[in-house]
């Protein structure tokens, strides 16, 4: 089919008000084998797995959300990343938003998370599992004093072994962090520092961080993100992430509205599957 039929088909039924249908409506997964399709961004999921909600070392926390399915590669990694981490005494991993039953684009909130290889992992580190009460009102836990843009007191060294330990995996592909917890990392001393390459500085993840798994082999209609750039990301790369307001400008910032973004047309697999 030409890119030009198959655009103007999406015209006419992803879009239609009559066929509309969201990601968030669909409540369960579909097909039997895990394969991620698309971008992180512009992409969805065949096949996703459910994670238990509570398991040796973890915690799934807003569960009424259903945002805990993902590909069976990141099931079986943060399942894996809970054992280990218990195993080293570091702490209760709470998992927050995986990705909806199907995949997909959100309605509100996360732009990638939609291929089911994108997890957030809050650094609340819990000594003991959470009761229910307790899971369903928990709140943040900010590593970071983002007035300041300084690592605050809540920040421990079991949070720099967690994000050692998380990047350690093979087939993470990047760790999103604060750049203030990057430059935290970027400080410690740490016999192997390879994996601080993965450690990625973007602004929000000041109580989380956001792993990315890299496409599962086999996934022939995934597609990959660049890898990060080589080295340790700890020098200019980092300090250009530093704010450089002036006395005059924190009094002047003006915040210019966004224009609204019209979505990507997702692969035609994708749409097949939000209909199926």
């Amino acid at each position: 089919m030409s890119k030009h039929i198959f655009t103007l088909l999406f015209l006419l039924v992803y879009q239609s008000p009559m066929f509309a249908k969201s990601w968030e409506d669909i409540d369960t997964p579909v097909g039997q084998h895990s394969d991620s399709i698309g971008s992180y961004s512009n992409g969805c999921l065949s096949g996703g797995k459910a994670l238990e909600l509570t398991g040796p070392g973890y915690q799934v926390i807003r569960q009424q959300r259903k945002r805990y399915f993902g590909h069976e590669t990141m099931i079986d990694y943060l399942t894996n990343l809970a054992s280990r981490s218990e195993k080293l005494e570091i702490g209760q991993i709470l998992v927050a938003d995986i990705a909806m039953p199907r995949g997909g684009r959100f309605n509100s909130g996360h732009a990638s998370h939609q291929t089911g290889l994108d997890a957030d992992i809050w650094l609340r580190l819990p000594s003991k599992p959470l009761s229910k009460g307790e899971l369903d009102s928990v709140s943040p836990y900010p590593v970071v004093d983002t007035e300041t843009y300084q690592i605050n007191d809540y920040w421990t060294e079991k949070h720099g072994l967690l994000l050692q330990t998380a990047a350690s995996d093979d087939r993470v592909s990047r760790i999103f962090v604060h750049p203030v917890i990057k430059q935290k990392l970027c400080d410690s001393q740490w016999k192997e520092r390879d994996w601080l390459q993965k450690i990625r500085p973007w602004w929000g993840h000041y109580y989380h961080f956001h792993v990315r798994l890299a496409c599962p082999e086999g996934d022939s209609q995934c597609i990959a993100q660049a890898p990060p750039p080589a080295g340790e990301g700890c020098g200019a790369e980092l300090a250009s992430w530093k704010p450089e307001l002036t006395k005059k400008q924190t009094k002047t910032v003006k915040t210019t509205p966004k224009k609204k973004r019209k979505p990507k047309i997702p692969p035609s697999r994708c749409i097949a599957l939000l209909h199926e």
